[in-house]
């Protein structure tokens, strides 16, 4: 656990932010502890990947305050490793897995056209931890939605962050490797704050310390405040609860508006 008077990783106060005419984000207050595991969930369009752009220093606040361990978004990027849900570059682009991840150590000493040994090493470090060193020699296009997963956390890995932000990390993959991938990320956050988007509130709640809600506005829960009434109040509708076989059925938030049942993906 994060000692009682340890500096927080991300300090938010006060957080407007609108596009335009749109407001999208209004009076969020977040204080999210030195080593914690935090799930955002929330409906399409209810803020989130703007939050996490704005933490990230993509975005500037229209009002409001946020801090990365103590100093400005902008100047916290070297401690922040970013997993986005889409990887930014066609799959079938001819680069090699080690070269994506490489990626990673941009703005870290990198020169122009050379990667020097210790770039390798760490490149070979962030793959071995998240249990795809073999993968090193494979075009990129040549791997499947979870193997592409892992390389894409080791290209946030590579440059030793302190913060961990993923946006939808397991939302192209199947339930199987979406156990494997929070596993994972459990492991991770032994040394590292993490922060993940995810639609798969009661899947996650196994996994975060705490759970926030954002839709517009945000509030914070802990798992075991997880409920049906709660999720409803967040999504604004009735929402389909399915079991996947393994005793443990989670919302389905994405959009459907018929009337709670269950479904056995079996």
């Amino acid at each position: 656990m994060t000692p009682p008077h340890a500096q927080p990783a991300v300090e938010i106060s006060g957080l407007q932010f609108a596009y335009g005419a749109v407001p999208v984000l209004s009076d969020v207050t977040l204080t999210i502890a030195d080593g914690e595991f935090l799930g955002i969930v929330g409906p399409n369009a209810g803020g989130k990947s703007t939050l996490l752009k704005l933490i990230l220093g993509l975005l500037r606040p229209r009002a409001g305050r946020i801090r990365v361990f103590g100093e400005s978004p902008r100047r916290a990027r070297r401690q922040i490793g970013y997993v986005p849900q889409h990887p930014g570059f066609q799959r079938d682009f001819p680069i090699g897995v080690e070269d994506v991840v490489l990626m990673g150590r941009f703005g870290l000493g990198w020169r122009l056209g050379t990667w020097s040994r210790a770039d390798r090493r760490a490149a070979a470090a962030a793959l071995d931890e998240v249990e795809a060193l073999d993968l090193a020699p494979r075009q990129i296009g040549t791997l499947s939605g979870g193997q592409l997963q892992r390389v894409l956390l080791a290209r946030a890995l590579v440059a030793e962050p302190k913060l961990l932000i993923l946006d939808e990390p397991t939302a192209n993959i199947d339930q199987r490797l979406e156990g494997e991938i929070f596993e994972l990320l459990a492991h991770l956050n032994r040394r590292l704050t993490i922060l993940v988007v995810s639609h798969d509130i009661a899947f996650i709640s196994g996994y975060v310390t705490r759970v926030a809600c954002l839709n517009r506005t945000l509030v914070c829960h802990t798992t075991e405040r997880i409920d049906g009434q709660m999720i409803q109040d967040l999504y604004g509708e009735r929402v389909r609860h399915i079991s996947h076989g393994h005793g443990e059925p989670h919302a389905d938030a994405d959009g459907h508006t018929e009337p709670a049942r269950v479904s056995d993906h079996g």
